[in-house]
């Protein structure tokens, strides 16, 4: 009985070292493969948060274009620091920050439909929480066709602008809209859907 028992405790002994040793072959393995995939794409840490950065700081552009488009003007001044220089065609904007610069736009179109687009970004990264970058820009804009209304046009330009990480959080800190060019674009039939035309 006690010879049995002396083998049941070694071959649990034995089961215990082999499952030990399987598990830290596993770790390293697996250690072995994270380094494997980081030496394969070549990127460093320094450059992998670069990469990162630049791409987080496109969507944000992104973002601006889509809330004009989308009339979200609350969430379209969220996007900007609290000290944001905000200035369009030679226009400072800035007094109010973000959140009066959306109102301010929101008022102005209304609900007329709008089309902002953003291209070939050219983001550089100046240290852990800066960053500027210029942007190709095409925005189309039309009115309802009114007494005093706003001209429509198809515009062409650039955005030369700042950015800032705050709380993890990549925002517009200034922006400046230049238009190289502008086609006039007739207003609309208010009677008529601005999209359709009927």
């Amino acid at each position: 009985m006690l010879k049995k028992k002396k083998l049941l405790i070694l071959g649990v002994a034995i089961l215990a070292v082999m499952v030990t040793g399987c598990a830290k072959q596993n770790n390293q393995a697996h250690q072995n493969a994270q380094t494997e995939a980081v030496n394969i794409t070549g990127l460093d840490t320094a450059t992998y948060q670069r990469l990162d950065d630049i791409e987080q700081i496109k969507q944000l552009k992104a973002r601006y274009f889509r809330f004009v488009d989308e009339k979200k003007w609350t969430e379209f001044g969220d996007i900007f620091t609290a000290d944001a220089k905000i200035i369009s065609e030679g226009v400072d904007y800035s007094k109010g920050g973000g959140q009066a610069y959306g109102k301010m736009i929101g008022d102005l179109v209304g609900k007329a439909p709008t089309v902002h687009h953003g291209y070939m970004p050219e983001i550089e990264i100046i240290d852990k929480d800066h960053a500027k970058g210029i942007w190709a820009m095409e925005d189309l804009l039309t009115f309802p066709d009114a007494k005093d209304a706003y001209p429509g046009h198809h515009g062409y330009g650039q955005y030369h602008e700042t950015y800032k990480k705050v709380n993890g959080v990549w925002k517009i800190s200034s922006t400046e809209l230049t238009r190289f060019r502008m086609d006039p674009l007739k207003n609309w039939d208010p009677n008529t859907d601005p999209v359709t035309g009927k």
